[in-house]
């Protein structure tokens, strides 16, 4: 009853309340989205000049393996992609990622995965 009551006598002050926390919750989240997006540009870049040096018969077998991974991750932002630009993809992403966790496959690359110490 005392909740009716103070949605009553406040609405504008809670609206208000609820749209400002949406607001800093969309901004934390895009904060999140910028920080995954410099790593795998930080780890792509790093990757390109893997690559390079192994074109010149520089790169040791560690840089490869670095390197690899790094493509796989890249492959898969890009798998992900292709389904944004289709017709209901805040729908079909999140199923996707959920059901390929249940069968094991992880679909969202490292920079985007929650647990950091996992590769």
């Amino acid at each position: 009853m005392k909740l009716r009551v103070f949605i009553f006598k406040a609405p504008i002050r809670v609206i208000r309340i609820q749209r400002r926390r949406s607001v800093y919750r969309f901004k934390r989240q895009m904060l999140i989205l910028k920080l995954a997006l410099s790593q795998e540009k930080a780890e792509t870049k790093e990757m390109l000049s893997i690559y390079r040096k192994y074109t010149r018969r520089q790169a040791s077998e560690e840089e490869m393996q670095i390197a690899n991974r790094q493509f796989l991750d890249l492959l898969k932002g890009l798998g992900l992609g292709v389904f944004a630009v289709l017709p209901f993809a805040p729908i079909t992403i999140p199923v996707m990622i959920k059901l390929g966790r249940l069968v094991g496959v992880e679909i969202l690359p490292s920079s985007f995965a929650k647990d950091k110490n996992k590769p």
